[in-house]
């Protein structure tokens, strides 16, 4: 019979996977629940609170952020991003080729969503050149960020993270090239994989669809022209003060056929046609109370919101955005960027009603309606990531050099162990912001603070779990039967439970939550975890078959058109074929 602590602590475990696969909080206020409930019951000293802010691996995940937001600003990547046009070639297969091997060898020490945001617009430019619809690269690029993350102590998040439990429990942590030994063999056969079977297995999804198709406006859009009776004549609709129309947003004033510029600043004349966004019953009551009229067989497509001023595009909210959390409303965002948002969409649904009450999360996608000079305002800002632009390329050629010399310091640094991996990647993280790579305030842009608390709140748990006997007696408990088997069995069912459960919660969560366990399981069968802990590692570093179980995943879902099953469809024979090699190659590079 399990202790009390015990209890409650499976407790604590189960509400947390529970809020993490609901998603009815975010992933960093669930980890701050689970420190307060851990404090609350008592399961850990208050002075053990903090443990997770101050571990080695929150440290060196924050440096990390800041080195790679150092390495983009000077332009380095981009710069690299723009050749690869030149490299592929014209066959397709070779430009893919070229593409995923770049993005992967990059992803290998520079954090991926930062290389997976500069490649997207890259991605729908080289589909349009070549003429091939964009979803047949997003998710190649995607999984190529992570065959990469695999194959340096640095290239993951959830690397660094295991490497840190190892050194903290007594066990011998990790070298800088370590993991290669196994992640270049998973990098050559996952890249084989995609060559051979992307083609066939990722669906050909539309990249020139119209985005009212996209996101299925139709029904929030009418065409509604003033009559001569209206009471908006010689009126400017910024100054109407009525409860209607406040409601509704004017997107277009077509006069003789021609849109104006600055429609909600000219003033309205019998016969103009309004282009009005809104809810169909607001559009009835609108429709009434000023004796508009409407026109019931009016078609209205992307060419009807764009006019040679005014045009549509589709932005994605990138993980270190200032703007995840925060609603429209509240960050001021059409005043802010100067345009008007039309739709949101997050993970493929749409979302229509009160979208500025909502607070954006990273991967969201906003259709946006602004002026064509206020596209160069967005590209610049970095909040957002502009799908279907690529931004003003500007090299520093000499701060670029400066960046990548102090990538390959942080890197000889730790490989040789002339000092820590937190002290060298402190050195590169502050040696970007001395070399002016980039502005302090960018640098604290650049960390996602999501990740840093995800870390905070859940590394006491892992704490907790080893303080109270939780993880010995989960893993005498549940999986007893798979340790009778041997060694062998307790390191396939690691590698495939870490597997599942990165496809539902974070591979963050996933790895704290089954490290002690999986050290538990080791001491109980006297051998040495790192295997087991290698297995935890590779598992959560490579999530394919859903779109919510890898940052990256979730970046390219909605601007490629995908649908859910689209990952899993080429995603899971690929999770299939990594657990089958990692099982049969880790006792071999990392032995019991």
């Amino acid at each position: 019979m399990p202790s009390s602590d015990i209890i409650l602590i499976l407790v604590v475990i189960a509400c947390a996977v529970a809020l993490f696969v609901s998603e009815k909080l975010r992933i960093d206020l669930v980890a701050m629940c689970v420190l307060l409930a851990l404090l609350i019951f008592q399961l850990i000293e208050p002075e053990q609170a903090l443990y997770g802010f101050a571990n080695p691996a929150t440290g060196i995940i924050a440096a990390m952020f800041i080195l790679s937001a150092g390495l983009v600003r000077t332009g380095l990547i981009d710069w690299l991003a723009r050749r690869i046009d030149r490299l592929g070639g014209k066959s397709r297969r070779q430009l893919l080729l070229v593409l995923c091997l770049t993005v992967a060898v990059l992803s290998a020490f520079i954090i991926s969503s930062a290389i997976v945001a500069i490649f997207i617009p890259v991605c729908f430019a080289l589909a349009k050149s070549h003429r091939f619809p964009v979803s047949k690269i997003l998710i190649p690029i995607a999984f190529a960020s992570q065959l990469g993350g695999v194959c340096t102590l640095i290239g993951s998040s959830t690397n660094i993270l295991i490497d840190s439990i190892a050194r903290t429990s007594g066990f011998q942590g990790f070298q800088i090239f370590e993991f290669a030994r196994l992640g270049l063999i998973l990098m050559a056969v996952g890249l084989l994989y995609i060559m051979l079977f992307s083609s066939k297995l990722i669906p050909k999804r539309k990249s020139s669809f119209q985005q009212i198709d996209k996101y299925r406006l139709a029904d929030y859009l009418a065409e509604l022209t003033v009559t001569e009776e209206s009471p908006l004549i010689g009126q400017k609709w910024k100054e109407i003060k009525d409860k209607q129309v406040k409601r509704c947003d004017l997107i277009q004033l077509i006069r003789e056929k021609k849109a104006v510029w600055k429609p909600i600043k000219t003033i309205i004349r019998k016969g103009d046609i309004l282009l009005v966004h809104s809810d169909a019953a607001r559009v009835l009551k609108m429709k009434d109370a000023f004796k508009l009229h409407t026109k019931a067989d009016a078609v209205i497509d992307d060419q009807k919101l764009s006019s040679d001023r005014v045009t549509l595009i589709e932005t994605l909210i990138p993980p270190q955005s200032p703007l995840v959390g925060r609603t429209l409303q509240n960050s001021d965002f059409t005043k802010r960027y100067g345009c008007t948002v039309l739709a949101l969409q997050r993970r493929g649904k749409v979302q229509r009603e009160r979208i500025f009450e909502i607070n954006l999360d990273s991967g969201d996608t906003l259709l946006l309606q602004c002026d064509k000079e206020d596209v160069s305002r967005l590209l610049s800002s970095g909040d957002l990531i502009v799908t279907n632009e690529l931004t003003e390329l500007h090299l520093r050629k000499d701060r670029a050099f400066i960046a990548l010399f102090l990538l390959a310091l942080v890197v000889g640094l730790a490989a040789f162990n002339v000092v820590p991996l937190l002290t060298a990647a402190l050195i590169g993280a502050i040696g970007m912001i001395l070399a002016r790579c980039l502005t302090l305030e960018e640098a604290y842009q650049a960390i996602d603070w999501k990740v840093i608390f995800l870390f905070g709140g859940m590394l006491p748990l892992g704490m907790a779990m080893f303080q109270t006997g939780a993880a010995s007696w989960l893993a005498d408990s549940v999986l007893k039967s798979v340790a009778d088997l041997g060694p062998l069995a307790v390191l396939a069912a690691l590698y495939g439970l870490t597997a599942i459960l990165t496809e539902l919660i974070s591979s963050i969560a996933a790895a704290i939550l089954l490290a002690p366990i999986a050290i538990a399981l080791a001491s109980t069968l006297g051998v040495d975890p790192r295997p087991f802990l290698m297995a935890i590692t590779f598992a959560a570093s490579t999530s394919f078959s859903t779109p919510i179980g890898y940052q990256t995943n979730t970046m390219i879902y909605a601007p490629g058109g995908y649908r859910f099953l689209d990952f899993a469809r080429i995603g899971a024979p690929l999770n299939l074929i990594f657990w089958a090699i990692a099982v049969l190659l880790i006792p071999i590079f990392w032995p019991f």
